[in-house]
């Protein structure tokens, strides 16, 4: 999932994920978390009998497509792409009733139905925009216990699952707190300062039952693809 998908990330980890497994993919806004995320799922189905399921909570699958064009990167025919804006249009006046997990989770289990143990990847764009829709909707009790048994549904479907989570500049994450610990993996997509510039990096927090790097690694778009350039060392 990881070694062969992303041109250098093979120097990250030394052994790669064992599904089922959910990652977050944190970090803050132009750190290419989509990209890398799309990036991973497209590559990874591209030549293989599987299918990924691509959902995307406030960004139309419009939007998302032209995003991914306009760098170039491939789309693959094996990966499905679904937003909630006509979930949203469905509810009119009642959007704040809508029950954005358990949704995603009939979502998960219709495409189960289908493609059975070729269903393989996932990904949940975003947890941030999920906890902007709750806000006053939910106690902060009631989130975690749903953030949980989501995520146990999801290792439940045998799914290696990217929960795609918004972070401040200075990474400071916008979660309840919880996340972190029931999650399998954090890889943090950065931006650092250097020289008046700001350079993209990627760092790998936590992935269980893996050997990795814990360097912070440049990383840029090469040729329509999201690639890890090597460690950053400081001056």
């Amino acid at each position: 999932m990881f070694k062969d998908t992303v041109e250098g990330l093979g120097d990250v980890f030394a052994t790669d994920v064992q599904p089922p497994m959910v990652i977050i993919v944190r970090g803050p806004p132009g750190s290419m978390k989509t990209t890398f995320v799309h990036n991973i799922m497209s590559t990874y189905l591209k030549d293989k009998d599987e299918f990924g399921l691509y959902t995307t909570l406030e960004e139309s699958v419009r939007s998302h497509l032209r995003t991914i064009k306009s760098i170039g990167m491939d789309i693959s025919l094996n990966m499905q792409i679904s937003d909630f804006s006509e979930l949203r249009k469905t509810h009119g006046d009642n959007i704040d009733k809508i029950d954005y997990l358990g949704f995603t989770e009939d979502l998960i289990k219709h495409f189960k139905g289908i493609y059975k143990d070729k269903f393989t990847v996932f990904a949940f764009d975003s947890l941030g925009a999920l906890y902007s829709l709750m806000r006053g909707v939910e106690t902060p009790q009631v989130v975690r216990k749903k953030i949980y048994h989501f995520f146990e549904m999801l290792r439940d479907q045998g799914l290696v699952s990217f929960i795609i989570m918004e972070s401040t500049l200075d990474g400071e994450s916008k979660l309840l707190g919880d996340e972190g610990f029931l999650s399998d993996g954090i890889v943090m997509l950065g931006l650092k300062r250097k020289q008046g510039k700001l350079h993209r990096y990627l760092q790998v927090e936590k992935m269980r039952a893996t050997r990795h790097s814990m360097e912070m690694h440049a990383v840029e778009i090469r040729k329509s693809q999201f690639t890890v350039l090597g460690p950053i060392y400081e001056d």
